[in-house]
């Protein structure tokens, strides 16, 4: 296991033990949501400032914190296939849509791809009468491929 797994799996207990929601992680650490979240989890290299913040606010051992400031290697998932059941939906998403999703934006922006660089994500509850609606924002750059 990784210095960096290591540390979202301390971040993760944390959260646990104090109580606290990644809501109020992020505005503690002056950070976006799903920026913190994942960057607390390990999947990006977090500035040292906020780092120590974040491990201030989590009780985080130097090492821990030091590990919240290297470079990741990105991608969290263990099998090429997700196995839990609400990251599974995503990939089962892309099967069945990511087809249309690709045709939809060649169509409307040419010849190229969704940066997952250049990138925004948000995530929202939306009450609903039938049942409450989980709203998934994706918003990359549009990168347009160059030969």
């Amino acid at each position: 296991m990784s210095a960096k797994t290591e540390a979202g799996q301390a971040v993760l207990a944390a959260k646990a033990r104090l109580g606290l929601s990644w809501s109020a992680i992020a505005d503690a650490l002056d950070r976006p949501l799903v920026w913190t979240t994942a960057a607390l989890l390990g999947q990006h290299p977090v500035p040292a400032d906020v780092a120590s913040a974040a491990g201030s606010l989590l009780e985080l051992s130097t090492s821990e914190v030091a590990a919240l400031v290297a470079q990741p290697f990105r991608g969290a998932l263990e099998t090429a296939v997700p196995v839990d059941p609400t990251i599974y939906r995503f990939y089962e998403v892309i099967q069945v849509y990511g087809p249309t999703i690709k045709e939809l934006i060649h169509e409307q922006f040419g010849d190229g791809i969704m940066s997952a660089i250049n990138f925004r994500m948000n995530v929202e509850r939306v009450e609903d009468p039938a049942g409450d609606r989980v709203v998934v924002t994706l918003d990359g750059k549009f990168l347009p491929y160059q030969w």
